[in-house]
């Protein structure tokens, strides 16, 4: 038997906490000199492993790398060539729409805690408030001496007795109509005829005004060019013609009126994004209007691009957006249950835009577009 020392256990009563020396598995407490131990050496581990981890500059390297690339798209977007496939073109077009991708990058950038990729951020955002900053704001101010109206009415309008109806009371003193067929041509004239004694149609697009027009002729945008255009005869041309020019007779004197549908764009496998013809009448248009004598001009219609794209440079030079000048938004006009875009357009030069504004969606695909103007 073993005999038990009663001293040693006198003393280890009087001493220290007694210690559990049985080995582990058994239920026994570990040593406390064992647990300090371990706790310092998780410790050092987990110093090493933090010092190892990237911090906050060093997280979301691809994130940063997205983030300035973003930036230097929208700031370098004008150098993107057309060629091929219209590229240029369509970044013009959807250019706003670039700025969703700040919010996913933040969102990226706030989940992986990267310093360095929300300061990164700061690039992109300052171009596109630069680029769009300006239409967030309502520049509309009360009042205008006309109401013009520019609508693209669908050559698929189920009911353009309706549309007519619809523009008539608008209150517009100048109403240009696109897309016009010759099967609901005499349905514009009917229904219009009482609010607009004075009217002019020449092809696909027409007039209506409240005051007297004068001088109203055809706009050679080339429309029909090549060796299959050289073919077809002068009637049948006018018939298809998508511009005319006239005179509006003001209490301030002769102002200049375009209405114009342009070529329209089409995206297919081969060609890309497709603007050869509408790029063709823009040019054309913007030389007719160049050759304008009279110093107070405005141009209506559906132009098949935004004032982004490089292609309306000819126009643009020489005319302004009323929306950019007078405008509250982006002022979407297509699709009309869904606006995207803004191909419908007024440009003035010679006269004050006071406001603009879209009217509400008819039986077309794209929105009636409105300003007043003054002098």
């Amino acid at each position: 038997m073993t005999q038990v020392d009663t001293a040693d256990t006198a003393e280890t009563g009087q001493g220290s906490s007694p210690v559990d020396t049985r080995g582990p598995g058994t239920g026994a407490a570990v040593p406390a000199a064992a647990g300090t131990d371990g706790t310092r050496r998780a410790g050092v581990r987990r110093a090493i492993r933090d010092g190892f981890r990237p911090g906050p500059w060093k997280r979301g390297r691809v994130l940063t790398a997205l983030a300035l690339l973003l930036g230097l798209f929208l700031l370098l977007h004008t150098e993107i060539p057309n060629r091929p496939g219209g590229l240029g073109s369509l970044v013009a077009t959807f250019l706003p729409w670039f700025g969703l991708f700040v919010p996913v990058l933040l969102a990226g950038a706030l989940w992986r805690r990267s310093a360095s990729a929300v300061l990164a951020l700061l690039l992109p955002v300052t171009v596109w408030l630069s680029l769009f900053g300006g239409l967030l704001g309502d520049k509309s101010h009360p009042g205008g001496d006309l109401t013009v109206v520019s609508h693209n009415v669908g050559a698929d309008n189920p009911d353009p007795a309706g549309t007519a109806r619809d523009l008539a009371a608008s209150g517009a003193d100048v109403l240009a109509l696109e897309e016009i067929t010759p099967q609901a041509r005499g349905t514009y004239e009917r229904e219009l005829a009482k609010a607009y004694p004075y009217h002019a149609v020449r092809g696909t697009v027409g007039l209506w005004s409240r005051l007297p027009l004068s001088d109203t002729r055809p706009v050679d945008i080339e429309q029909d060019v090549g060796p299959l255009g050289d073919t077809k005869p002068v009637e049948t041309k006018l018939a298809y013609g998508r511009a005319l020019r006239t005179t509006v007779a003001t209490d301030r004197g002769p102002l200049a009126v375009y209405v114009a549908h342009l070529g329209s764009v089409r995206v297919n496998p081969r060609a890309g994004f497709w603007t050869d013809s509408r790029d063709r009448n823009a040019q054309a248009l913007a030389k007719a209007i160049a050759a304008e004598r009279n110093e107070r001009v405005v141009l209506l219609g559906d132009l098949n691009g935004t004032m982004d794209d490089h292609a309306f440079d000819g126009l643009t030079s020489q005319l302004h957006s009323v929306q950019e000048a007078a405008g509250e938004g982006f002022g979407f006009s297509w699709p009309a249950k869904f606006p995207v875009v803004r191909i419908d357009q007024i440009l003035v030069r010679g006269v004050e835009p006071q406001s603009s504004w879209l009217l509400p969606a008819t039986g077309s695909d794209h929105r009636p577009v409105a300003a007043g103007i003054s002098w």
